[in-house]
């Protein structure tokens, strides 16, 4: 059974960035997809950036492109998301999801919330 942990997230002022972190265990981490999605209050969750199991394609939401890198360090398990120039409307919580492509996804964390303020 898997299991994801989010870490990393905090409250901020607007233009700080933040390293999200998300720990995995119960699968081969480096063969799955891993992605980062997002929940604003009174919103759908809508997807962040995924990246491919050996992290050597990514794709992003337009909203968070040129701000945000996802990564992953397999010998670790770890997946990361770095949050730049960190606006207000990011405020959301932040979860991690595994899957077995880069669009389908299956397994997710607990979440980790980001708040910026203005």
């Amino acid at each position: 059974q898997v299991q994801l942990v989010e870490s990393g997230g905090g409250l901020v002022q607007a233009g700080a960035s933040l390293r999200l972190s998300c720990a995995a265990s119960g699968r081969t981490f480096s063969t799955y997809a891993m992605g980062w999605f997002r929940q604003a209050p009174g919103k759908e969750r809508e997807f962040v950036a995924a990246i491919s199991w050996s992290g050597g394609i990514t794709y992003y939401a337009d909203s968070v492109k040129g701000r945000f890198t996802i990564s992953r360090d397999n010998a670790k398990n770890t997946v990361y998301l770095q949050m730049n120039s960190l606006k207000p409307e990011d405020t959301a919580v932040y979860y991690c999801a595994m899957g077995a492509t880069m669009t389908s996804f299956g397994s997710w964390g607990q979440g980790t919330q980001v708040t910026v303020s203005s």
